[in-house]
């Protein structure tokens, strides 16, 4: 077995789509960053290259190559899942919490689940997802970000 941990922040900004957890939230806002920023699943990402031993998001996929501008996070976690499998791991289980004061992640809560599930080829039943605010205090508090941390436990492949 293997443990991971996994944080990200991205500033909001005007004129960019929401994404968390691969998962298309209609808001007025979205997450600036190289690729489309979607915090949850650069969090998992991160926890496990940390399971693994392989440093983090940044070096892998480095925002100063184009190939990644504006590349969908889906595609970044299909690609270290594959590093995940290649390396004789799987999912035991990933334990997820969004920081937001908005939007409000309720209603998409099991599809987030279900999307960051079928990339892991995992059971939804290993993937849980929470949410929760900084009570108004801070940037994430004042609605200028949204973070994520993930924990993930990693089991050798039968």
């Amino acid at each position: 077995m293997r443990i991971g941990i996994g944080y990200d922040l991205h500033r909001m900004v005007e004129l960019r789509p929401m994404v968390l957890g691969g998962v298309d939230i209609p808001f007025s806002k979205g997450l600036e960053g190289h690729s489309d920023a979607d915090v949850l699943l650069h969090a998992i990402c991160d926890a496990i290259f940390g399971a693994l031993g392989r440093g983090d998001i940044g070096q892998m996929f480095p925002d100063t190559d184009p190939k990644y501008k504006d590349i969908s996070s889906k595609k970044l976690l299909k690609d270290v899942k594959d590093l995940m499998v290649s390396e004789g791991y799987k999912i035991g289980n990933l334990d997820c919490i969004v920081i937001a004061e908005e939007p409000k992640l309720g209603p998409y809560r099991d599809k987030i689940k279900n999307t960051i599930a079928e990339i892991l080829e995992a059971s939804p039943d290993n993937v849980n997802i929470k949410a929760t605010t900084t009570e108004k205090t801070g940037a994430i508090g004042r609605s200028e970000a949204i973070a994520a941390h993930a924990a993930v436990l990693l089991e050798e492949k039968e």
